[in-house]
């Protein structure tokens, strides 16, 4: 995985020498957090400003195979995991509310 500027410039920086998917930034900037091959999240603190410098990736948790996806929060202290309620394989139940504007006026 590597950081490119933008508008490309031709310098990109290495960020996983194993790969990985789902990037997200850190609303700050300041951290890279993607899903390792091995389905390991991982968090790189970066440095910008004049020069870019990544850091070493660190594991932060693993997600086992039934995980969709993940999101860090904004600060990146948080992270929505995707994952089927319960571990249930079958479709969950869908509830219909009807008249539920009626429960506003309470």
């Amino acid at each position: 995985m590597y950081v490119q500027a933008f508008p490309a410039t031709g310098s990109k920086w290495q960020i996983s020498a194993r790969g990985g998917t789902l990037p997200y930034w850190r609303r700050d900037g300041k951290e890279l957090f993607f899903l390792a091959p091995d389905q390991k999240v991982m968090a790189a603190l970066v440095k910008t400003g004049a020069t870019f410098e990544p850091g070493t990736p660190q594991e932060l948790f693993g997600l086992d195979a039934t995980a969709g996806s993940f999101e860090p929060s904004p600060d990146g202290q948080r992270f929505l995991v995707n994952v089927p309620a319960g571990g249930e394989t079958a479709t969950p139940p869908l509830t219909v509310v009807l008249n539920w504007q009626a429960g506003l006026k309470k």
